[in-house]
């Protein structure tokens, strides 16, 4: 409970209830007696608010998602969340960014990337976690403000581009991600927000005053918009001064070959997350219950995405999915489709390396003479090497092929755990068993 202030929660996944839908507006007014709750689910692109909850913001009534159920999508739990975000004061506010950055330090996380912006978060909260970085020890902070347009205010702010989760569309769980086709289980196509115009003139600016360009974007209708807003960006800089941005697309989920072509040609990254695949893929997820299985299994094609050229960098999403590297390494190796698995060490170096190069820094991710002594020392039992695509063991776990050992990270096992990390040469975290 925010110090007086409404009940907020969040992690709701009604598919896993036996109900199958979200909570309501009545069953919340009940269990709190009449307080103010919020509610977001486990995607944050969606929430349920109590009575008292939408007395307190009654704004969110004439906002595009709101529901008399309590249910909020789009602009309507957009203006809640803020109202919600808006109440923290600022000690509560530098407590969670202590404790974010100190629990990333003890699972071996060197660095994260923050992505602020208008929709997500304020200025000042950007500010105090970015300050946190310089004036404090601990993880490093790559900041992205993601607002349309932002590109003086992300300079202003110190961020690396006006990029992240500037919102094209929303997520498959809260039927917002934006598809070519309507939903197996939704009369709905979801919401997109931005015109490839816009995305054009956006990319067209950042990479005109030499920042990152990025976008989130998760159904394929709004893969399509963002990838032909690049294009259409190319066309007036050129080519080139694209791919020197190393831009990015957040997500990048649901894509065919040809908008794989279309999206290497131009140089962006994908930041995706192989948790999400873990938690909602397969025949019987999440999303085999809103897409259908057929289209279900397309999603998160990471052997595409590697394959064709597209650098990957791995991540959580964090609150969506827990921060867990060794987790999502494991997942992106055991991807529901075996046909879009990484090796364990493409996995690995796309959660490593990846993410500093997804920041322009390719002096970091690699312990080398004369680079930045930031790394993790694990518990991490006995390395083996994994292969679990069949074509890919057939070589590469043969010892005559010298392929480095990696922990096991067969599902199930347990993951290595961090006994110390150190960034930039300081130790920020110590387990005390070294």
């Amino acid at each position: 409970r925010l110090g007086g202030g409404p009940v907020v929660g969040m992690g709701w996944d009604e598919t896993r209830w036996p109900e199958n839908r979200p909570p309501l507006r009545s069953e919340l007014d009940r269990a709190a007696f009449g307080g103010a709750v919020f509610l977001m689910r486990v995607d944050v692109h969606s929430s349920v608010v109590s009575s008292a909850m939408l007395a307190a913001s009654p704004q969110v009534r004439s906002e595009t998602g709101y529901s008399e159920s309590g249910h909020l999508t789009e602009s309507a739990h957009v203006a809640a969340r803020m109202v919600v975000q808006g109440g923290l004061s600022p000690s509560q506010r530098t407590s969670a960014q202590r404790a974010t950055r100190s629990r990333a330090a003890a699972l071996g996380i060197g660095a994260f990337h923050e992505l602020g912006g208008p929709e997500i978060s304020s200025e000042d909260d950007f500010r105090s976690m970015m300050q946190l970085a310089t004036s404090e020890p601990g993880v490093e902070i790559v900041g992205y403000w993601g607002e349309l347009g932002g590109v003086e205010k992300a300079r202003e702010l110190g961020a690396l581009g006006a990029a992240g989760d500037l919102f094209a569309d929303g997520a498959i769980g809260s039927h917002t991600a934006c598809l070519r086709t309507v939903y197996a289980d939704a009369d709905t196509r979801g919401a997109g927000y931005l015109t490839a115009a816009q995305v054009r003139d956006h990319v067209v600016a950042c990479a005109q005053a030499g920042l990152q360009a990025g976008f989130h974007a998760i159904g394929d209708a709004t893969m399509e918009t963002v990838v032909r807003g690049f294009e259409e960006a190319a066309g007036i800089v050129g080519p080139e001064l694209i791919r020197l941005g190393r831009h990015r697309i957040e997500h990048a989920e649901m894509l065919d070959d040809d908008l794989v072509t279309r999206m290497a040609a131009l140089g962006v990254y994908a930041s995706v997350q192989p948790v999400f695949d873990a938690l909602w893929g397969g025949t019987d997820g999440m999303y085999a219950d809103r897409l259908g299985r057929e289209r279900a299994l397309t999603l998160n094609p990471f052997a595409s995405l590697a394959s064709a050229g597209i650098p990957l960098a791995l991540g959580s999403d964090t609150p969506v999915t827990p921060l867990g590297p060794w987790e999502a390494v494991r997942a992106a190796a055991y991807h529901h489709v075996a046909g879009q698995r990484l090796t364990v060490r493409a996995a690995f170096a796309a959660h490593t390396r990846g993410g500093w190069r997804a920041a322009g820094r390719d002096d970091v991710g690699v312990l080398a003479s004369g680079q930045p002594a930031t790394y993790a020392v694990w518990d991490a039992g006995d390395l083996v090497v994994q292969a679990p695509d069949e074509a890919v063991r057939a070589w590469s776990t043969d010892p005559r092929a010298g392929v480095p050992g990696m922990p096991d990270l067969t599902p199930g096992a347990p993951v290595p755990q961090c006994v110390r990390t150190v960034v930039r040469g300081e130790i920020v975290y110590d387990s005390g068993v070294l």
